[in-house]
């Protein structure tokens, strides 16, 4: 039996400042080591403080995964020697006199089968190692401090997953939840990683670490247990060590002895008094967070009826999810929807464009107004909404600009379909025997009409005319 756990480590990127000082939690946007101070290089004489805006995401991380939260949390020096790691040691959280992490127990269902978290605590993070050269003798590592004592919170289950695919579902859960928290950015590079625990029936644990992204994780999963299985065949034991993922060779190679908490020497950082999250704090937390995902599903499909595929759509994307909670009224929710789901989503497809974007939930709503009226066809409304994406006009502005008004005029259209059945004099034989080629006819009438022919008039008087 495969028995897989995760830690996951999740910057808390929606925070102004790291965890234990006044430097930007941003640090992407600085040149390397510009972003750095005493306390966060861990100088003699400077002394930590603690943000106490990420105590509270921490917390609320902790609530919205059903995790048991304390009364009083403690930090404790983790004391490891990494060019990374300037203080030589890492401020963190230990449950070691019984539940002093931000979040204790909680679980993540992932298809009916409950994935229990052993604990959530609160921590920084350290600097970044880059490697520069072309080979192995050119090959030099530089630091770059910038992102060391960004807050972080370290999320680690228990070994209750089965396969990867368990693995990539959960992630995704995860990464919804925390963007819907409005606490993180788990698109941002670095802003979200995960390293994994593999053991199979009678075998030792062994830790993959050095993982870019959730796809890499789950090609690693995959190597790791082919590789302790191909072992446990051949009777060799199975060493339990800390192993890095080879993203070139696609394989995971062994980097050091699995160390246990002992070797850390853990203890309590004498300059952070405990800290004492109140009752009173507690249920103020809980009361302000978001609507949950899945609460957010079933009300789109029971209020507004919208199909449950849309609906998941729209409740797991805290951006599309906005646009439309803004966007909507209770008689065009529906027709919103589906405006987002199938055409905008091809417009902002990325993280990119999605900040360049100069759409508004109001665009959306003019949109949805001109289609129902029938000022505009849902093949116009397409060109407007993309024009929309890059300048941000109105769609006022839009009819008039680029004349995307509907033509609902009967002479007008019946002149285009006189148009295309001279060049379609086939087609329109076919048709007065196999009804489905009326619809290539109206797409021909509406090609001429650049999309302005009301689609609905159009295909009537082609009907009619075929069997005049």
């Amino acid at each position: 039996m495969t028995k897989i756990g995760l830690e996951i480590h999740c910057q808390l990127t929606k925070l102004e400042s790291k965890l234990f000082c006044s430097c930007k939690a941003n640090y992407r946007e600085f040149e390397p080591n510009h972003n750095i101070c005493p306390v966060c290089m861990g100088l003699p004489g400077s002394l930590p403080r603690l943000n106490q805006k990420a105590v509270e995401s921490a917390t609320s991380i902790a609530m919205a995964l059903s995790c048991e939260t304390p009364e009083k949390i403690a930090f404790f020096r983790k004391n490891y020697f990494y060019p990374d790691l300037p203080k030589n040691f890492q401020i963190t959280q230990l449950n070691v006199y019984g539940d002093m992490s931000v979040g204790g127990e909680g679980y993540v269902d992932v298809e009916g089968k409950k994935i229990k978290i052993r604990r959530i605590q609160l921590e920084e993070d350290p600097g970044r190692l880059i490697y520069e050269g072309e080979s192995e003798r050119t090959k030099i590592t530089l630091v770059d401090y910038n992102r060391a004592g960004t807050p972080l919170v370290e999320i680690v289950t228990d070994p209750d997953f089965e396969n990867p695919r368990q693995v990539r579902i959960f992630l995704n859960i995860l990464s919804d939840l925390l963007e819907n928290l409005g606490v993180a950015e788990p698109g941002l590079e670095g802003a979200m990683r995960a390293d994994g625990n593999v053991s199979i029936e009678g075998g030792n644990k062994v830790e993959i670490k050095n993982i870019g992204s959730f796809h890499d994780l789950e090609k690693a999963l995959h190597f790791e247990i082919t590789r302790q299985q191909s072992l446990s065949e051949r009777g060799i034991e199975i060493s339990q060590e800390t192993r890095h993922w080879d993203d070139r060779r696609k394989i995971t190679v062994s980097s050091r002895s699995k160390e246990e908490d002992q070797d850390y020497r853990y203890f309590l950082e004498n300059d952070i008094p405990w800290v004492k999250i109140s009752q009173e704090i507690r249920d103020t937390l809980k009361k302000n967070l978001p609507e949950s995902i899945s609460s957010k599903k079933e009300r789109f499909v029971e209020k507004f009826n919208i199909a449950p595929q849309v609906s998941d759509i729209l409740a797991s994307d805290k951006y599309y999810s906005d646009l439309f909670e803004h966007a909507h009224s209770d008689s065009d929710a529906k027709d919103i929807a589906n405006l987002i789901t199938t055409d905008l989503m091809g417009f902002v497809d990325t993280k990119e464009k999605r900040k360049e974007s100069k759409l508004t939930s109001q665009h959306l709503s003019d949109l949805v107004t001109a289609i129902n009226d029938k000022t505009l066809t849902r093949t116009s409304s397409k060109t407007a909404l993309q024009e929309i994406v890059k300048s941000g006009k109105s769609v006022k502005e839009l009819l008039t600009e680029m004349d995307l008004g509907q033509v609902s005029d009967s002479s007008q259209i019946e002149s285009v379909i006189m148009q295309v059945f001279e060049e379609e004099k086939q087609a329109v034989l076919d048709a007065k025997e196999n009804p489905e080629t009326v619809n290539y006819l109206v797409g021909k009438v509406m090609q001429k009409t650049k999309g302005k022919a009301d689609p609905t008039k159009t295909l009537e008087l082609i009907k009619s005319k075929i069997h005049d």
